[in-house]
């Protein structure tokens, strides 16, 4: 049976190599391509585009492949031929009881071990440590009864492979035990690495890929693996090389269209495990969610760029065919790695800044997000270098070696050394900034930002931001080659061109960088303006100053409007009383009233944190035709002076109108008489009573 399929492949190779030979027509040698001309001379353009000539002339189609192709399949017709045509000194019956043999101490031992390990996963999933944590236990229900079982039977169907002839049942039961082992042991160990991600609204994603993987991973570990085997030595030996080596192809390709199928119909799932991340990390990391989002949608045309790669390497019909599928299967297999440790890495870091974000600085937890960050770039470089040795390529060896490596990994060098400092000082700055913004844990606490820090320290981080990205900027274009003499240069000149044609923009910007350095007012302040326009400071930008009045309303005020500033809202103000008092008022019992209203305010439990120094009463402070004025004050702090005159003209008014001998006076000549003094009158009998 084996033979008649084998017979069929190799017919159907060989008719479509005869159809593709005949069909080619031999066309004329395509003349040299002139160089190209170079773009951008120095730095690291200028390095790129000088060896794009040197690429162009090491890239060389192979020409023969129809005939490569139709050479193996006239070689492998005639070892079938051979195979078909051998005597024996076995029988047929022989070679398959030999394949039963082998076949059933594999299933057998891999039977008995995944039965264990279920009863044995039972019986862990009710241990109390184990009970709640899900996670470990999918892992554990993927390793105990797959991942080791299957590292066993394989040992173990080699040992009793040793007490049998050579043969073909032999070599075909040792293959396809070593596929099988290889199927199951690849698709235990990838979905452990996806239940590493089952966790939060990961989880219908994780669920759909668990459902769907474990069929398309076994047959690509298994189609990979017999492909793998199929060209050692010994089975080549057993039933020819070109056989084995046409089978390995297409078991190969088979192995690349499954893994392509499968990325492309878990692009969805996959793409949400990249980008969903928790909310505060989302918040936190605005740009990383942003880029996280970008490669979220397109991960899978790089795989399926390798797979297209592995399957043209693989219908390439030299000796080593089976080296692209190795790579392919070593690239899969370090890409899987590189997720599994960046994970792990991950939550590493996660785990420690929660268990330290109590007791560590600001700057220790800022300094172990920038190591991460370090740390996952190195990863990333190391996962390049690696994916191109395992290709025959080396990054590393083409910087030192080469003349255009070297240009390109200095420039590449010094941008990331720029890069690297300015992340350096921007996370020091910014740290220093915040901290100093941060409002403490305690209300009462002596350490709190004044309201000028408030104010120069976001402009300060804007402006040196900025500055930063500028800097940035011209040196990565100075190192790539760009000329950027001519951009500074023109710079300049714009620069000064706006200066003279917007002074009055920059006589705003000049003003307002004095009134800040000045500290005439800060965010908070209830200032007045000469303009008219008062109320509390809400914002300030390098032009403006953004005031909300009393009414709600918000007034953009430029900073060359401004010549007087009155601040009400500074270190302390006085609520000054000024009370008057008829002329037969006893004035000492007047002073008595205020001073105990005053005392009053002094024992409110709301109003006495106003307060900042006792009522200071001057006496009497002017006498007219009206009455008497006394006047007081209390000393408070900047804007509880409004809460304090209410309160005391409230007290007052109360204590007066219980004294007989106390009267406000009235404005001279409209009499008002209040109903106490009514009363009086009417029992001395100078007015008639009220019937």
């Amino acid at each position: 049976m084996l033979n008649l399929k084998t017979a069929l492949l190799l017919g159907a190779l060989l008719m479509g190599g005869n159809g593709a030979l005949l069909a080619a027509d031999p066309a004329p040698e395509p003349q040299a391509p002139a160089k190209p001309e170079l773009l951008v001379e120095g730095g690291l353009l200028g390095a790129i585009s000088s060896s794009i000539d040197d690429v162009q002339e090491k890239l060389d189609l192979n020409q023969n492949l129809v005939a490569a192709w139709r050479l193996r399949a006239d070689r492998a017709a005639a070892e079938v031929g051979r195979l078909v045509d051998q005597t024996s000194e076995r029988s047929p019956w022989s070679v398959a009881r030999d394949f039963l043999m082998l076949s059933g101490v594999w299933i057998g031992a891999f039977a008995l071990l995944t039965l264990a390990g279920r009863w044995l996963v039972a019986r862990l999933s009710r241990q109390r440590l184990i009970q709640p944590r899900q996670r470990l236990q999918a892992l554990l229900g993927y390793v105990i009864p797959y991942t080791v079982p299957a590292l066993i039977c394989l040992p173990l169907t080699l040992y009793f492979s040793h007490f049998l002839q050579a043969s073909v049942g032999r070599a075909l039961a040792l293959c396809f035990a070593y596929a099988t082992s290889s199927g199951i042991f690849s698709t235990s160990v990838l979905l452990c690495v996806i239940v590493m991600f089952n966790v939060g609204h990961k989880r219908p994603a994780v669920r759909i890929i668990r459902q769907y993987c474990p069929a398309p991973l076994f047959l690509i570990g298994f189609l990979a693996a017999l492909s793998d085997a199929l060209t050692s030595p010994q089975i080549a030996r057993q039933l020819g090389g070109n056989i084995t080596s046409s089978i390995a192809v297409f078991t190969g390709l088979v192995a690349s269209v499954i893994f392509g199928l499968m990325v492309v119909r878990l692009r969805r799932p996959v793409a949400h495990l990249i980008r969903n991340r928790p909310l505060a990390q989302r918040l936190k990391q605005p740009a990383l969610q942003e880029s996280l989002r970008i490669f979220s949608g397109l991960w899978f045309w790089p795989i399926l760029l390798m797979v297209l790669v592995s399957a043209i390497n693989l219908i390439g019909a030299g000796e080593d065919s089976q080296k692209a599928l190795r790579c392919a299967l070593f690239t899969t297999v370090l890409l899987i790695g590189t997720v599994f440790l960046s994970t792990v890495l991950q939550h590493l870091f996660k785990s420690r800044s929660s268990a330290t974000i109590q007791r560590s600085s600001a700057y220790k937890e800022r300094f172990l997000s920038l190591l991460h960050a370090l740390l996952r770039m190195v990863m990333a470089i190391a996962f390049i270098e690696i994916l191109g040795r395992i290709w025959g390529v080396s990054l590393f060896e083409f910087a030192q070696r080469n003349a255009v490596g070297r240009a390109i990994s200095d420039s590449l060098s010094s941008i990331g050394l720029i890069l690297l400092m300015t992340w350096l000082f921007w996370v020091v700055l910014d740290t220093a900034i915040q901290e100093a913004l941060k409002p403490p844990a305690s209300k009462r606490s002596s350490r709190q930002p004044s309201t000028r820090v408030k104010t120069i320290l976001p402009l300060l981080r804007n402006a040196v931001k900025i500055i930063l990205v500028v800097i940035c900027a011209i040196t990565t274009m100075a190192n790539l080659g760009i000329n950027v003499a001519p951009l500074l240069a023109g710079a300049g000149v714009v620069g000064l061109a706006i200066g003279f044609g917007s002074q009055q923009l920059v006589q705003d910007v000049i003003t307002g960088l004095f009134i800040i350095i000045e500290d005439t007012l800060s965010i908070g302040d209830w200032v007045v303006l000469d303009s008219g326009h008062a109320g509390t400071v809400e914002g300030l930008t390098i032009r403006t100053l953004r005031l909300r009045d009393g009414k709600g309303f918000v007034h953009s005020v430029p900073f060359g409007q401004i010549k007087a500033v009155t601040n009400q809202s500074r270190q302390f103000a006085y609520a000054f009383f000024s009370v008057q008092f008829t002329y037969d008022t006893d004035v000492d019992e007047a002073v008595e009233l205020i001073r105990e209203a005053g005392q009053s305010i002094r024992d409110d439990v709301f109003l006495k944190y106003n307060l900042q120094g006792p009522l200071e009463v001057f006496g009497v402070d002017k006498m007219d035709l009206n009455g008497v004025v006394l006047t007081a004050q209390f000393r408070t702090v900047s804007g509880g002076q409004y809460a304090v005159s209410r309160a005391f003209n409230q007290r007052l008014k109360k204590l007066v109108d219980n004294c007989p001998a106390v009267h406000f006076a009235q404005t001279y000549p409209q009499p008002v008489l209040l109903p106490q003094r009514v009363a009086q009158i009417e029992e001395e009998g100078a007015l008639p009573k009220a019937t």
